[in-house]
């Protein structure tokens, strides 16, 4: 009965050492299995917007959400909750295509600066110019130009509108190669204004010039008229006129016992308020002077279809507050008025004559289709806020 009772237990044993080597072989080989095999699991998170073009964005309402896979992880790593998501408030009022955009992608501005084609772009500009002098010119005025312009230092970025089209004849002055040129043919320097000078892209200069080509320069100083202008605390102004010239209003005349004046005396019933236009608060088309933040009101004021801006200097004023200690007229930095039609000259008839008296008819129609825009404008406004 002993050999009998022997041989059973060899038997068991042997089998419980074949279950133990089979359980640690499947768990060394489920252990080879599972570090060999990557785990993905998707979550939601907030990237920054540098990582953003490969994201998928879902967009819901008034908010954005992004979403991405996770990267390759290994079952050695620790595994973390998702983070909660991250949701990127739209703004009501912005463009809704602006604001789909990550918001530090966005470029609101521009600017007029020029930029060279090669090497970093950080190393393009030896200065930044910080006024524009703009000015609508043909040919026949090149030599004022050129006079006007050399007035002007390194400060300022020079933009000159051609309306004859003939933008290659400037190439003799050095200036012109570092100046802008921009060339429609029988335009005016408001229609030039409303289409290339918008706010957003003249926002890089702290005073834009917007002038005539024939006024004469002599007496004047660009750099000491901006400390003036600066000085006296003016968002919109212009150079004293010489009296020796024909002068509409009083307001634009220099005077030579001030720096700047602010107000003058009219004509009798010219003025019902010695703080309203064109006793006080009034600068003329000619030559004015604006600072950024007036511009950016002025400009949304100009009419896309009224080309000549007869009647905007009477509603500049409504851009500035106080207009009458805002506004006034720079009279130690004073220019001439040549009155010099050369724009005229572009549109000859096939009689061989001039449209001289078409265009001043125009003018004037413009001046009372503006005027009337600008009450019909304010009763509505009034009207709206229970004001009329």
């Amino acid at each position: 009965m002993a050999p009998i009772h022997r041989s059973g237990v060899l038997k068991k044993t042997k089998d419980s050492a074949v279950f133990i080597l089979t359980t640690i072989l499947g768990l060394v080989f489920g252990f080879l299995i599972g570090i060999s095999v990557p785990i993905f699991a998707r979550y939601t998170i907030y990237l920054p917007s540098s990582h953003r073009s490969s994201v998928d964005a879902a967009v819901s309402n008034d908010q954005v959400f992004f979403a991405v896979k996770s990267p390759e992880t290994t079952a050695g790593n620790v595994t973390l909750p998702p983070p909660p998501m991250k949701r990127i408030h739209r703004n009501p009022r912005a463009n809704p295509r602006v604001a789909r955009l990550p918001p530090r992608i966005v470029v609101k501005e521009s600017d007029l600066f020029l930029h060279r084609l090669w090497g970093l772009p950080t190393l393009d500009l030896r200065r930044k110019p910080k006024y524009l002098a703009t000015f609508s010119v043909g040919v026949d005025q090149m030599n004022n130009i050129d006079a006007c312009v050399k007035k002007f230092s390194e400060d300022f970025q020079i933009l000159l509108f051609h309306y004859d089209g003939r933008t290659n004849k400037w190439d003799k002055f050095e200036w012109s190669k570092r100046a802008i040129h921009v060339s429609v043919k029988k335009q005016t320097k408001w229609w030039y204004a409303k289409r290339f000078l918008h706010p957003d892209v003249v926002s890089a200069y702290e005073y834009i010039f917007i002038w005539d080509e024939d006024l004469g320069v002599e007496h004047f100083d660009a750099e000491r008229y901006i400390k003036l202008v600066k000085k006296h605390g003016l968002e919109i102004s212009q150079p004293g006129i010489d009296p020796g010239n024909e002068l509409t209003w009083e307001m634009t005349k220099r005077r030579d016992d001030q720096e700047v004046h602010k107000v003058t005396t009219e004509r009798p019933g010219w003025c019902t308020d010695q703080h309203l236009p064109p006793c006080a608060a009034f600068v003329e088309i000619s030559a004015p002077v604006f600072s950024r933040e007036a511009w950016r009101c002025v400009w949304h004021m100009i009419q896309n279809d009224l080309v000549h801006g007869w009647g905007l200097d009477f509603a500049l004023r409504r851009c500035v507050e106080p207009a009458h200690e805002k506004m006034g007229v720079v009279d130690s930095q004073w220019v001439s008025h040549g009155e010099i039609h050369s724009l005229l000259k572009q549109d000859i008839t096939k009689y061989g004559k001039s449209h001289r008296r078409g265009v001043r008819k125009r003018c004037n129609k413009e001046w009372s289709m503006f005027q009337n825009r600008l009450d019909s404008a304010d009763d509505a406004y009034q009207a709206q806020f229970g004001k009329g």
